[in-house]
């Protein structure tokens, strides 16, 4: 029952990440399924895009229904970023995975800093007309060759792109943000099965707790002010970013 209970709390508290931040699912997951749980990291890697992937898609319905996610803009910016990242997958193995993460962490300084100063850059919580689709290739395109080089890449990339550089409102790059991971989640989900075994079980639990923390998330994105809720997405980035410099760092220093 004690594991149950703890299941059920990380379940929902990813599932509140997605829905309140449109990212942070598989940097949360993954560390609880190993360290918490009690996976191999292969195991959690693969059992983590099911759960995130899950949760993303109920999260993206919850901010359609609430007229919060643009689909012309998630279908060019996924398309765009599905292929380069499967394009640039092959580069990551000519680089150090520490280098590569001290590398990611340092992107995520500056895209902390870029969203935190979000007035400098006219950014705003209120709504603006998206740029052309040649700009949302482009920035599609951008994200999946850091995703697909570095292994890693989210929400905590995705939002910000779709805000800074394609000029979504904070509220809806959030809602397209979830559509995108889910159709990212699903794509990586199929190539690392290769005949491995899930547990049912425990997905099924963090499914349902995160279910109940995306509906949450979604529903308190409403709620709070874009730039408060952008300030807030770019102090939870750089804290991901001191995050991975320190666990990262010193093993390159070594």
């Amino acid at each position: 029952m004690p594991h149950l209970i703890l299941d059920l709390i990380l379940g929902f508290g990813i599932g509140l990440s997605l829905g309140l931040l449109g990212g942070g699912g598989s940097i949360l997951t993954v560390p609880a399924l190993v360290y918490v749980v009690g996976q191999s990291p292969q195991a959690a890697v693969t059992t983590s895009l099911a759960i995130v992937g899950a949760n993303s898609m109920m999260g993206a319905s919850f901010h359609s229904r609430r007229g919060t996610l643009n689909w012309r803009v998630a279908l060019i910016f996924g398309g765009a970023g599905m292929l380069a990242a499967y394009l640039a997958a092959g580069l990551s193995r000519f680089f150090l995975p520490e280098a590569l993460l001290v590398a990611f962490a340092m992107l995520m300084l500056l895209i902390g800093g870029l969203m935190f100063s979000g007035r400098m850059l006219g950014l705003t919580g209120a709504a603006s007309a998206p740029r052309g689709w040649p700009v949302i290739l482009a920035a599609g395109a951008g994200v999946g060759l850091l995703t697909g080089v570095l292994g890693v890449g989210g929400g905590f990339l995705i939002v910000p792109a779709l805000v800074i550089l394609v000029g979504l409102p904070m509220q809806q790059a959030i809602g397209t943000s979830l559509l995108v991971i889910a159709a990212n989640s699903l794509a990586a989900l199929l190539g690392h099965l290769n005949g491995e075994t899930l547990d049912m079980s425990l997905m099924a639990v963090f499914a349902v707790a995160g279910w109940v923390g995306t509906s949450v998330g979604a529903h308190l994105a409403q709620r709070i002010p874009a730039d408060r809720l952008r300030r807030g997405f770019a102090v939870f980035v750089v804290i991901l970013a001191i995050f991975l410099l320190a666990d990262n760092l010193p093993v390159l220093w070594h």
